[in-house]
């Protein structure tokens, strides 16, 4: 038996992607749809597939040319799309004297392809259409002999007509050459009437309790995605697969536009994080770094969650679930000294993380900037603090440039006393989980060397806990304490790094809080920004005397008028 499979189509339902990967490229647990297809062909027996091209077609012949199988397999490239009629009269003489079985490029199903081929060897119908019942897509007419009599979507059941729907999936011998044209584009199912007006037999191969999907809107793509890789990352997780179906259930997110869900099968439960489906596909996102970072993170023994299974360019991740306990809600909690001594807990399995997880770490493996350095101080720190806060959130028309000179002067002293290690970014406390008395550290995929100061004073001073000043001047000294111990840093020096890191990500806080109120629509961080705004006042007044003069009056004039800064 000789194979075709369909893959010339431009995908446009599933534009953007499509612009840049094929949709028989979409991937399903990192494999490639067509490398699935050619798989269950190969599984099937068959000796001989052919695939024709036109949109991106290098990609279909890379991956091609790559395989390495007793299965033959040619690409046909059709400069101007032929249609599925043209593109299986293109090919009629690599099928010609046997049938051939045809395979649309974008459908995952379990069918079994080879009892199809001899169901069609057993019938003397040139054409055998693999037909099942699926409502979306129930157009085609079956008679009670289980042939084809016609494709008027329009007709309801009638006497012993039923509707079902066509799977993509059919074989034909040569036969069906006569009711083609001779050149030009073509649809195969134009001819199947032409042959059932003029007397041929259609047969219909009804598929029942099969798995199939049609991957061709991004809807769709995901749920094939989600359904072939949430069994098997339970399997990877707890040893074995499911008995017990799965049920997903939307988790609340906080400022990134991931979706969150929690995985129930039985007792058992995962976390996945959807990224969404790739945007591009040549340059680094986001998934990439939660993947790359995370791994390498779990493989140094720090305390993140495990990742049991991944697909970048379907943007699902699964992983340990981690429960729904913050620090953030076991730090309201807590009395003084407990909350002290959960804190200096904290901060050892953080310091953990930073020293060993900075060791054989490749910057490779990072999103938006390798490194925590001056440009990403000015850029990522105090022009967001400008633009997205002070322009955007409070409707003042403060120009960066008006306190560029000192901007320059906090990234400067922020660096020049900086441990570097592996730098979180976004040490806070709603990102850091409580589950019995384990704390792990989540939300890493912003991790990259930096100085180890940044994330200390993300976690102290951190408006969402809003932590008592004397226990957050406590508390750092411990941490500078604590790495001396480890690698011999220099504990004054670390805390002078640390009073300026303190005021940089004090800026990225505030600029944060605006963004998510104005633009991304989350007001429930406006709550915050009262504590954020004193936060900075504080940590201000606690740099040598006459440093960053102008963002301090700027400090006591939106503290001091706060009705006049609104919009």
């Amino acid at each position: 038996m000789k194979a075709m499979i369909l893959a010339a189509g431009r995908g446009t339902r599933l534009l953007p992607f499509t612009r840049h990967t094929l949709k028989p490229l979409f991937t399903l647990n990192r494999r490639p749809v067509l490398d699935l297809t050619l798989e269950r062909l190969k599984q099937a027996g068959c000796r001989e597939v052919t695939v024709n091209t036109h949109h991106l077609h290098d990609q279909i012949e890379a991956l091609v040319n790559a395989r390495d199988d007793a299965m033959a397999v040619h690409t046909c490239h059709e400069p101007e799309i032929l249609g599925t009629g043209g593109a299986i009269r293109n090919v009629a003489s690599f099928w010609a004297g046997g049938p051939l079985l045809v395979i649309n490029a974008d459908i995952v199903t379990d069918i079994d392809l080879a009892a199809i081929c001899r169901f069609h060897n057993r019938n003397a119908c040139p054409v055998t259409m693999v037909m099942h019942d699926h409502p979306d897509f129930n157009t085609v007419a079956v008679d009670q002999e289980d042939c084809v009599a016609g494709f008027d979507a329009s007709g309801p059941d009638a006497g012993p007509l039923r509707r079902l729907a066509f799977t993509g999936i059919h074989v034909l011998d040569g036969r069906v050459l006569d009711f083609l044209p001779r050149s030009g584009p073509a649809h195969i199912i134009d001819a199947y009437a032409k042959m059932i007006a003029a007397g041929e037999r259609i047969k219909a191969f009804i598929a029942t309790g099969h798995y199939w999907r049609d991957i061709g809107t991004p809807a769709a793509y995901k749920a094939a995605a989600f359904e072939h890789m949430a069994p098997e990352a339970f399997a990877c997780a707890f040893g074995s697969l499911p008995r017990e179906p799965i049920r997903r259930r939307p988790l609340q997110g906080d400022g990134s536009d991931r979706q969150w869900h929690r995985l129930t099968a039985g007792p058992r439960n995962l976390i996945m994080a959807d990224h969404g489906i790739r945007p591009h596909r040549d340059t680094r996102q986001e998934v990439d770094a939660f993947v790359d970072i995370g791994r390498h993170l779990y493989a140094r023994g720090a305390a993140v969650p495990r990742i049991y299974l991944h697909d970048t360019f379907a943007g699902l991740v699964f992983l340990e679930d981690l429960g729904d306990r913050h620090l953030q809600d076991a730090a309201r909690e807590l009395k003084e000294e407990q909350l002290r001594q959960l804190y200096c807990r904290v901060i050892d399995q953080w310091l953990d993380m930073a020293v060993q997880g900075g060791r054989g770490f490749d910057v490779a493996w990072t999103y938006q900037g390798a490194r925590y350095d001056r440009r990403l101080i000015l850029d990522r720190e105090c022009r967001y603090f400008v633009e997205a806060f002070l322009n955007g959130y409070l409707g003042r028309p403060d120009a960066y440039a008006e306190m560029a000179d000192e901007f320059e002067q906090l990234a400067d002293h922020a660096l020049v006393n900086g441990w570097t290690g592996f730098m979180h970014r976004d040490l806070q406390s709603r990102n850091i989980m409580i589950k019995a008395e384990r704390i792990c550290f989540i939300d890493f995929q912003g991790g990259r060397l930096g100085p180890l100061q940044y994330d200390l004073a993300s976690l102290l001073i951190d408006p969402y806990t809003a932590l008592d000043p004397g226990l957050q001047d406590d508390l750092r000294t411990y941490a500078a304490r604590a790495l001396h111990r480890r690698t011999g840093a220099h504990i004054e020096r670390f805390l002078q790094g640390f009073d300026y890191c303190a005021v940089a990500r004090n800026l990225q806080i505030l600029g944060a809080f605006g963004y998510l109120s104005r633009v991304k629509g989350k007001t429930y961080f406006e709550a915050y920004i009262p504590a954020a705004l004193s936060s900075l006042q504080r940590r201000l007044s606690i740099l040598r005397q006459g440093r960053l003069h102008k963002l301090r009056a700027l400090l006591a004039h939106i503290t001091s008028h706060p009705s006049s800064n609104h919009p």
